[in-house]
This record gives structure tokens, C-alpha cells and sequence, in this order.
């Protein structure tokens, strides 16, 4: 292959990506002794990887670059087997979307902690591992190279989780995650190894090719959405998400959130819309049901949340479950024999995976923010940070008003196209079905308006108002390499939010490749119109609609600034606002984040575990006159009381019970042994 050639080919730069990551985690061994340098270079590296994935998307996507291959590594008998298609180039350019951003983002974030007592040499090597290992679970071709990858994915995450490890609660999170992983894992697993006991071998196109009779399918689907789901954070399998990241540090949980959340949608829409086959109209159904759920009890947890990250966590639930119902949309009108919408909800979903992969990320960054330049994650001790950090304040709206899914941001597209698809449920013979489908509509867009409050809470109580604490109020603004990092994340939201139309054309590739079927309605009438079924029945035109907000944008703008310059020959006079004889203003007069959720909190008092005290301390001259009063809300987890404690408990139980034999006299031991003996020779012989 000549030299140009050779550049443009999707191999070379697949290779240049996950060895720029691999290289990126070799030169972070030596951060421990140059911090300074090696973080740099690190990031860097991972930066040109980002890049290099973004590239490998534009060819797969434009149908320029594809390959097959297989390399001499693994066992004697079972090489590895990677592949490049559409799917896998659309999931490689989401992560370096993200990845691209993380290194801008990252020097600035991780240098000024080099003093910590955490080494730096774990946090660059166990980084550059995880993003080559996602890289790998998205190029695999065959069961064992996608295990492989999978399993690098959550051990190295797991140290990235543990990172800060001298705190009890980062460890604890770290283990539930690690346990999750690997029952997650294993159900994976299993779900392959349905699908390996009717095919010739391990590799995608035997498993593809390999017909499952009776029940086996729809065994192989639950395995599978067991076990991907576990990892996506599908409620009730969600329990380690909102625990796991908010104790990493920011640019990681911008990495899980975004990226490795999107990885297990990729292995879940790999394995049902590719390696099954057609799916069945029962799976879809399964599929609402999950999704509606997690999709609101995501909502309503995030609202009663006061750590920023860890509302965050809980509005990544929320959108995985805006995802799993449009694939749940797109299994049910595959399965009723309805191609042309089934096709559609796959588009949503694919979609709003990308959507949620930009905003979730750059929202993370801006929280990463916050912690390190406010020193604060709870919203209770914030305010006013718009004078602080206004560059940070504009870039973290930006992300509030796409995870609104208002226009004409890029939150809007994707939601927008989901329920166009949930409209279409006239259309199904079935009476149950189509009774079904509205119902998870009407959840998807209650969802919506709890997740527009929710973000109405974090702006208006971490933004604006008055500092609350003296941290806060001494805040200062990222350096420029951050300030970058959440610019690039930002503008991504507006352009795709902007030119839907585009982007429904390479995602259509996608669907082309999963299941054979392209949305060719949706891009009919060119850039300016996105009609999803048919232009009488909906359309939406977002470059006109972001026109018409410019203008009346520009229009408000000339109308301040004729005003403002009015005022300066007429000056207007200010005084303080009336404060009802309470004294000046404080902050201790604003709203809080507790108060602002709680009328919420109450209509949806059955579905929380809460725990509520008040405090009173008592003026020491006067005992029946209470001189403080406190007020501590705190919200447990729901499925973590009703199904993991009970099995928290059986299994201490029995450890206490078998730790009994463990009397510490060796005759004990040897009497053991000795009949162990006698018991294995019993059933030998």
C-alpha cells in the first residue's frame, strides 16, 4: 500500500489510537518522578488517541474505511478478531469526542493535586489502559477478545475509582463497583456462551450465523441485558453508579459517564440487533418497562441529591434509561413487523447516546471545576458563583439546558425524535401494545420536566445568589486548557443540536449495518428539515429555530445596550432591596436545594427512603429556649434497602457461620483434611 494511502486507511489510524493510549499509560509510569512532564505528555498522548478514534469515525461513517482482521495473539487455537463497521467507527468517535476533551482538561486538573499522597503514576497508567481497553470492546470481532477487553475495561476503571484510596467511602464505592463489574461480567459471559453452543466458534460471524431454537433467544437477550444493563446503571442493577462516580476524580467519571456507560449500550445494541438477529416484540416490552423506570426514578433521586457529582451520577440513570426506551421502541416495532419505525427508535437512542456522552461529560468537567477551584461538591455551601467563575457558569448552562433536552441544544434532537417514535403507536395491531407505548411517553416526558427542575435547582442555587461559605466566595476561574476542554464540549452541544439532519445521515449507516434498514424519510428534504415519518406528520427545521433565537437574542442585546446607554446620561438610582426589617440581605435568605426539591420530594414521598432529624441545641441560660436549630435530610438508596441489604445480611450470616470451623487447633484442621481425603477417594472410587 502506498504511502497516502496507507495514511487514510482506517487501520492505520485505529492503530495509531489504541497505541497513543497505550503510550499515554507507558510514559505515565514515570509521573511518579516527573509529574510535571510525564502528565503532560501523557495527556497529550491521549489526546492525539481522542483524535485519531474521531478520524476512524469520519472514515466509518463515510463509508471510506472498514476492516477485518486477525491477529496472532490469544490462544493457539482462538486468535484475536477485530473489526471495524459502522457501529464500532460511531462508538469510537463518541469516546474520542470525549477523550479529546479529558486531555485538554486533564493537566490543568491533575498538576495542581501532584502533591497529594496519591500516585499520579496510577492515575495515568490506569487511564491510558481504560480508554485502549474501551477502544478494544468496540473493534472486537469475536466472544474472547470482547471478554478480554471488558474485563480490562472495569479492573482498570476500578483503580481509577480506588484512586483516593485513604478514604473509607471511596473504597467501599470502589468494591461494590468491582463486585458489580463481575457479576455483570459473568452474565455477559453467559450470554455468549448461549449463543457459542449453536455456532461453529467464538468469532461475531458465527455467532451471527448460528440459529437459536425454542426459548434460547430470549434466555440469551436477559443474560445479556442483565448483564450490559448492570453496566449501563439500569435500575435496580444501578446501586454502584451514583456511588462509584463521584469519588473518582472529575475528568474520570467525565470518562465513565460519557464513555463507558456508552460502551455497554454499544455491547447491548451489538449483541440484540446484530448477533440475535430480529428482534422479538416481548423484548421490547421488556425493554419500556426498564427504561421508563429507570428513566424516573433516575430523575427523582437526582432531585433529592445536595453533592453535585453525585446528582450528576444519578441523572446518568436517568438518560440510560432514555436510551433503553428507544431501543425498546426500536424491539417492539421490529417485532410487530414495522421495520421503517423500528428503525427510527434505534436512530433516537443511538442518538441520545451521543447527545448524553457531550453534555454529561461537559458537566462533569465544570463539577470537576467547581470542587477543585470552590472546594465544594455540596450544593447547600454554594452560590454565587457566576462572579467567580463566569466563563465555567456560561459553559455548565450550556449543559444544563441540552440535559433539559431544550432547544436548540442537542438534548432537544434526540428526545424530540423519541416520542415522534412513541406517536406512531396507532399504527400496531394490538390493543396492549398500543396502550403500552403511551404510558412510557407519558414517564419519558415527566422525566423531562423533573429533569428541567432538577437542573433549574443546580443553576440558580450553585450560580447565582450569594456565596454561602467563604470558600466559595474566594473561588477562581479554570486556566485556559480547562476553560478549552468545556468550550469544545459545548459548541459540540449547539452543532448537534443544530444540524440533526447530518447527523441522522451517519447514523443511518449505523442502522444499515446493525439491521439492514435506513430512516430514509428522516434526511429526505435536505440540511434544513429533519422529518422523522413523513413532513405532514412532524418536522422540525433546528437551523431556523437557532436563527430565530439569535435574532431575538441580538434583538434583546441592541435593546440593553440603546437602555444602557440612556441610563448613563439618566442615571437610574439604586438602592438596596426592602428586607422586611429582617436586617440586610444574607445568604442565609435564599433558597436552598433541600427546599426547592421538597414539594417534588413530597408527591414522590413513597418511592424515597428518607431519613429526616431535627437538631436542637439549648441556650444554656434559658433550657427550654432552643438557642440552634439543625436540620439533617439525607436520602438512602430504595433498591439498596429493599434487595441488596437482605443479601448484605444472608451472606455475613453465613460467613459467621462457616467461620465457626475456624476453631485455631491444628487437630482440628488435620481431621479436616483427613476426611476430606476419605471423600474424595469415596467418589473416585
Amino acid at each position: 500500500m502506498s504511502g497516502p494511502a496507507l495514511v487514510l486507511s482506517g487501520t492505520w489510524w485505529v492503530a495509531l489510537a489504541v497505541g497513543a493510549a497505550l503510550a499515554s499509560a507507558a510514559v505515565s509510569l514515570t509521573a511518579d518522578r516527573w509529574p510535571r512532564g510525564a502528565i503532560r505528555i501523557a495527556f497529550a498522548l491521549l489526546g492525539l488517541s481522542g483524535f485519531a478514534a474521531v478520524v476512524v469515525a469520519v472514515l466509518a461513517l463515510s463509508g471510506t474505511a472498514s476492516f477485518a482482521a486477525e491477529l496472532p495473539l490469544g490462544l493457539p487455537w482462538l486468535h484475536w478478531h477485530l473489526r471495524l463497521d459502522a457501529p464500532a467507527g460511531f462508538f469510537l468517535g463518541l469516546l474520542g469526542l470525549v477523550v479529546v476533551a479529558v486531555s485538554l482538561f486533564g493537566p490543568g486538573y491533575v498538576i495542581p493535586d501532584a502533591q497529594r499522597p496519591y500516585s499520579l503514576k496510577v492515575l495515568g497508567a490506569a487511564t491510558g489502559v481504560f480508554v485502549a481497553a474501551m477502544q478494544l470492546v468496540v473493534l472486537a470481532d469475536d466472544a474472547f477478545v470482547f471478554m478480554l477487553a471488558w474485563e480490562l475495561m472495569s479492573v482498570s476503571s476500578y483503580l481509577l475509582v480506588a484512586y483516593e484510596h485513604m478514604e473509607g467511602a471511596n473504597r467501599r464505592a470502589a468494591f461494590l463497583y468491582l463486585l458489580m463489574a463481575q457479576v455483570g461480567a459473568m452474565l455477559v459471559l453467559l450470554a455468549f456462551g448461549v449463543l457459542a453452543a449453536f455456532a461453529a466458534d467464538l468469532s461475531f460471524p458465527a455467532l451471527r450465523a448460528a440459529t437459536l431454537p425454542g426459548p434460547w433467544p430470549s434466555v440469551a437477550f436477559a443474560l445479556a441485558l442483565a448483564g450490559f444493563g448492570m453496566k449501563a446503571g439500569l435500575v435496580p442493577l444501578h446501586v454502584w453508579l451514583p456511588e462509584a462516580h463521584p469519588v473518582a476524580p472529575s475528568h474520570i467519571s467525565a470518562l465513565m459517564s460519557g464513555v463507558m456507560l456508552k460502551v455497554a449500550i454499544y455491547g447491548f445494541v451489538r449483541f440484540t440487533f446484530d448477533l440475535l438477529g430480529e428482534p422479538h416484540w416481548a423484548w421490547g416490552v421488556t425493554l419500556l418497562v426498564a427504561g421508563s423506570v429507570t428513566a424516573l426514578y433516575g430523575v427523582l433521586y437526582a432531585l433529592a441529591q445536595h453533592d453535585l457529582k453525585r446528582l450528576l451520577a444519578y441523572h446518568s440513570v436517568e438518560n440510560i434509561g432514555i436510551i433503553y426506551i428507544g431501543l425498546g421502541l426500536a424491539a417492539l416495532f421490529y417485532g410487530t413487523g414495522f421495520p421503517k419505525l423500528g428503525v427510527l427508535g434505534l436512530i433516537a437512542a443511538l442518538y441520545h447516546t451521543l447527545n448524553h456522552a457531550l453534555f454529561k461529560s461537559l458537566l462533569f468537567l465544570g463539577a470537576g471545576v467547581i470542587a477543585q477551584r470552590g472546594h465544594e461538591r455540596n450544593l447547600e455551601h454554594m452560590g454565587g458563583l457566576v462572579h467567580r467563575m463566569p466563563w465555567t457558569a456560561a459553559f455548565f448552562l450550556i449543559g444544563c439546558i441540552s440535559i433539559s433536552a431544550l432547544p436548540p441544544f442537542n438534548g432537544f434532537v434526540s428526545e424530540w425524535l423519541t416520542f415522534q417514535t412513541a406517536l406512531q403507536a396507532a399504527q400496531l395491531h394490538s390493543g396492549v401494545l398500543r396502550s403500552v407505548i403511551p404510558v412510557t411517553a407519558a414517564m419519558l416526558a415527566l422525566s423531562g420536566a423533573l429533569a428541567a427542575a432538577c437542573f433549574v435547582k443546580v443553576y440558580g442555587i450553585a450560580f447565582l445568589g450569594q456565596a454561602r461559605t467563604r470558600r466559595v466566595r474566594h473561588a477562581r476561574e479554570a486556566g485556559g486548557t480547562m476553560l478549552a476542554a468545556q468550550a469544545l464540549l459545548a459548541a459540540l452541544c449547539l452543532v448537534f443540536g443544530v444540524l440533526p439532519t447530518t447527523t441522522v445521515q451517519a447514523l443511518s449507516r449505523v442502522t444499515q449495518a446493525l439491521t439492514g434498514d435506513a430512516p430514509a424519510a428522516a434526511t429526505r428534504h435536505g440540511w434544513l428539515w429533519l422529518t422523522p415519518i413523513a413532513p405532514e406528520v412532524a418536522s422540525y427545521s433546528a437551523p431556523l429555530v437557532f436563527l430565530g433565537m439569535f435574532l431575538a437574542l441580538a434583538a434583546w442585546a441592541a435593546v440593553y445596550l440603546l437602555l444602557r446607554r440612556r441610563r448613563r446620561e439618566q442615571p437610574v438610582p439604586r438602592l438596596d432591596a426592602w428586607e422586611c426589617g429582617f436586617g440586610p440581605l444574607s445568604p442565609r435568605m435564599q433558597y436552598s436545594a433541600t427546599a426547592f426539591a421538597m414539594p417534588i420530594r413530597e408527591v414522590f414521598r413513597p418511592l424515597y427512603a428518607v431519613r429526616e432529624e431535627i437538631e436542637r441545641e439549648m441556650d444554656p441560660r434559658l433550657p427550654t429556649r432552643a438557642a440552634r436549630l439543625r436540620y439533617l435530610f439525607h436520602v438512602d438508596e430504595l433498591f439498596w434497602n429493599l434487595l441488596y441489604r437482605p443479601v448484605e445480611r444472608s451472606v455475613l450470616h453465613a460467613s459467621r457461620t462457616i467461620a465457626r470451623i475456624q476453631t485455631g487447633n491444628l487437630r482440628h484442621y488435620l481431621a479436616y483434611s483427613f476426611f476430606t481425603l476419605l471423600a474424595l477417594l469415596w467418589l473416585v472410587t
